[in-house]
This record gives structure tokens, sequence and C-alpha cells, in this order.
């Protein structure tokens, strides 16, 4: 998987919604490793707001640069009614 194939599969996600916001419920870091529990509100394009709970981990470079991100949440609750 390329950058081309991540920009379209990010590009084709951000088209079903209007929008999103993070909030940080959480984090723990144990050298480069960040465990981050949040809670992110989706804006449906209905104007609805959902939020789910999701858990992201990170590995961060020396440089800040990431290079592992792995996010874990269920988006049922954004497309269904």
């Amino acid at each position: 998987m390329g950058r081309e194939a991540i920009t379209a599969g990010i590009t084709g996600f951000f088209s079903t919604i209007g929008g999103l916001r993070h909030r940080i419920v959480n984090d723990w870091r144990d050298g480069a490793d960040t465990i981050a529990e949040t809670e992110v509100t989706f804006r449906r394009l209905d104007d609805k707001n959902v939020t789910v709970p999701a858990v992201s981990i990170l590995r961060i470079r020396d440089d800040g640069l990431i290079t592992d991100c792995r996010v874990f949440f269920d988006l049922t609750p954004v497309y269904t009614a």
C-alpha cells in the first residue's frame, strides 16, 4: 500500500462525513510508543453528531515522525440511524 492508496482511502472516507473532532480522554507513553484513548465526534452528512470511543497506538521516531499508527474504533453508529 503506497501513499496514493492511503490518500485515496482517506479522501473516500472524508467524503462520507461532514467533519470530525477528537477529545483525548487519556494517554500513556513508554519510550517511542504512545497509546491514546479518545472520543471522536463525527458530524454526519445529515448534520447529526455521533461520538464513538477510539484507541490509537503510535510509534514516534526521535525526529517526531510517526512510523506506525494503529487506530481502533467502531464506525457502525456513524452510518446507522
